[in-house]
């Protein structure tokens, strides 16, 4: 019998390639497998990032046991952080569907601004629809509507399943980004510094101000007797992550509502509270945060938040604007490496150039 002959059919160069091509091929298999599910991971890094300072100061420092720290740290984002944004998500879209099957309160609000205004530019039909678009819109973006109960319960455990392990096996796992990351170190100090400065930015300051933010406008709202304003205080949680546009999109209309309704002075104490209060209220509390929050320009955050949400729902509010920072990061890289190699191939050219030594 004849020996198998032992020799490959591709070149050295062919299977270099096609391994990066099944490396790339695999990766895409396991992405589009994992599905939604893949917001579990991006939490459990954004988390990782949130909580790392305190990690390393118990653990690292004080020598506390790693375990306990991370059981700690794990029932903190449970109960302060993902049960009250579970509370306010499932209190938002509850509210929206009550509204989207009875228009009759907003339809009496519509026809006493078109008296006022005297054109007729809305139907009891076209306001059902717009609000049962919301609906859909948020059930698509909020995890807890995503697909049932179940689902986002699997989400969850698998999100703190995998901070777990990211922060019992710390060394581990930041050994493994440096080493299979493919950028320089350099680089992966930038995009560090990026991700660190992003979350900073869009998770703990932009939360807190978003916080102050809802409640100065729920409260000025119950004080000027708007119906539902612990609802709608809500809300302007939600839409406070949005720069310039956040609050205003809800004491705006409510003040409308009110001078429309011959509630003058309702009306513009909501927005002179709106306009002198609660907008200024987020330039105050950036100045006081400013060492402590990152620097994002609002252009960027503004636009990663539209191209976020549309990707990875509620959490694109952060991981939107961390694409656009890492974009604008690779490129500065991509343009200094470039001038290093323009700089050694000049350098290379003018030695060329040189007359040979006598």
């Amino acid at each position: 019998m004849s020996s198998l002959p032992d020799t490959n059919i591709y070149t050295p160069r062919q299977q270099y390639v096609l391994l990066i091509l099944c490396l790339v091929g695999i990766s895409v298999l396991i992405l589009v497998g994992l599905g939604s599910y893949i917001t579990a991971f991006l939490g459990a890094g954004i988390l990782f990032v949130v909580f790392r300072p305190w990690f390393v100061a118990l653990v690292h420092r004080r020598g506390w046991n790693r375990q306990l720290v991370t059981v700690g740290l794990l029932v903190f984002a449970f109960v302060v952080i993902i049960l009250p944004f579970m509370a306010l998500s499932l209190m938002l879209v509850d509210r929206i569907r009550f509204y989207g099957q009875d228009t009759s309160q907003i339809m009496a609000v519509l026809h006493k601004i078109e008296q006022k205004t005297g054109y007729t530019f809305t139907n009891e039909q076209s306001v059902r629809t717009l609000l049962q678009q919301a609906v859909s819109w948020l059930s698509q973006r909020l995890p807890s509507l995503a697909s049932g109960l179940l689902h986002f319960t699997v989400i969850i455990g698998l999100m703190l399943f995998t901070l777990y392990f990211m922060f019992t096996q710390e060394a581990g796992f930041l050994r493994g980004l440096r080493r299979y990351l493919p950028f320089r170190p350099s680089t992966l100090h930038e995009l560090g510094d990026s991700l660190k400065n992003n979350v900073n930015a869009n998770v703990l300051g932009q939360a807190l101000i978003a916080l102050v933010q809802a409640i100065l406008t729920g409260v000025t709202l119950r004080i000027f007797g708007v119906p539902d304003s612990t609802f709608w205080g809500v809300v302007a949680f939600f839409l406070a992550f949005i720069p310039v546009l956040g609050t205003p999109l809800v004491w705006g209309p409510a003040a409308i509502i009110k001078l429309a309704q011959n509630q003058t002075t309702q009306g513009v104490g909501i927005l002179l509270v709106g306009v002198i209060i609660i907008m200024n209220i987020d330039n105050l509390l950036r100045i006081l945060l400013a060492k402590r929050i990152g620097d994002i320009h609002p252009l960027i955050t503004l636009a990663g938040v539209v191209l976020g949400v549309n990707i990875f729902g509620i959490l694109g509010l952060v991981l939107g604007p961390l694409l656009l920072s890492y974009f604008i990061v690779l490129i500065k890289v991509f343009e200094r490496e470039n001038r290093i190699r323009q700089r050694l191939r000049s350098g290379k050219t003018e030695q060329n150039l040189l007359p040979p030594a006598s």
